[in-house]
C-alpha cells in the first residue's frame, strides 16, 4: 500500500491557474496522495483567466501538509506583505518535509522567509526580486536545493511536480504519470524564453510588463524590509 502523502497548495485571488493546475493534475495521479487547496475562506477564488476555483480547506482547519506548494500569477505581488497569508505558509514549512513553488510563488516563499541561502527559480521576469530575499537565482527550469524544490515560469509547474513525484515516491512513478498525461513537448515556437525568443518580441513584452514589474519590485522590498526588522 502506498504511504500516504499531504500536499497543500496556496490559492490567492488573481493565481495563474496553470501554476496551481498543472501540477494538481500531476499530484492527483500519486497513489496515496491527499490535496488540499487553502485560502483565508472557502469561497470561490478568481484567477488571472475566465476560470474560478474553489478552495478545499482555509488556513485555519488545513492539515499539516507533507508538501507546501505556493503557485504564481500577479496575484503574488497582494500577497507578499499579507501577515496571514504568510504566517500560513511558515506554519506549514515548519513540519514539512519539502516547501516548494512555481513560477512566482517563489517570492512569497522568500517573504516568508524561507529562501534564505538557498537556490531558487522563478518566472523570468521576477528573478531581481529572489536576491532581496537573501536566495541565489537559478535559471533551471526546476531548482533543487536541499528540501526546497522551485519551479521556472507557468509550464515549468508540471516539470517541477514530476521531479518532486520522483523525489516523494520514485523515478517509475513519476515516468508513469508522464505517459499517463502524454506530456511530451514540443512547442511549436522557440519564443518561450528570454534568451531564445525574437528581440522584438521580447522588447514588446517587456515594454508592456515594465510598470507591473516594477511594482513587483517595490512590494518585494517591502517584504524583505519587514523580514529584516524594518519598516512594513
Amino acid at each position: 500500500m502506498a504511504e500516504p502523502i499531504s500536499i497543500a497548495l496556496v490559492l490567492f485571488p488573481h493565481v495563474t491557474q496553470l501554476d496551481l493546475t498543472g501540477p494538481v493534475q500531476v499530484f492527483s495521479s500519486v497513489p496515496g496522495a491527499t490535496l488540499h487547496l487553502a485560502w483565508k475562506t472557502i469561497e470561490p477564488i478568481p484567477t488571472d483567466s475566465v476560470l474560478t476555483l474553489l478552495p478545499t480547506t482555509t488556513f485555519a482547519e488545513c492539515p499539516q501538509a507533507d508538501v507546501i506548494c505556493i503557485p504564481g500569477g500577479f496575484g503574488v505581488d497582494a500577497i507578499l506583505n499579507d501577515a496571514e497569508v504568510i504566517d500560513f505558509i511558515r506554519r506549514q514549512a515548519a513540519g514539512a518535509k519539502y516547501i516548494t513553488s512555481v513560477c512566482t510563488g517563489s517570492l512569497a516563499l522568500g517573504a516568508a522567509g524561507l529562501l534564505d541561502g538557498y537556490r531558487a527559480a522563478t518566472h523570468w521576469s521576477a528573478r531581481e526580486c529572489l536576491p532581496l530575499f537573501g536566495a541565489t537565482i537559478s535559471t533551471e527550469r526546476v531548482c533543487i536545493d536541499r528540501n526546497r524544490i522551485t519551479g521556472g515560469g507557468v509550464t515549468a509547474g508540471i516539470d517541477f511536480a514530476l521531479t518532486l513525484v520522483s523525489q516523494l515516491v520514485d523515478r517509475a512513478t513519476a515516468e508513469a504519470i508522464q505517459l499517463r498525461l502524454e506530456y511530451n513537448p514540443a512547442p511549436p515556437f522557440t519564443a518561450g524564453s528570454p534568451d531564445t525568443a525574437p528581440p522584438e518580441v521580447l522588447s514588446r513584452m517587456l515594454e508592456r510588463i515594465a510598470p507591473f514589474r516594477k511594482r513587483r519590485v517595490e512590494l518585494a522590498e517591502r517584504a524583505a524590509a519587514s523580514l529584516n526588522g524594518g519598516a512594513t
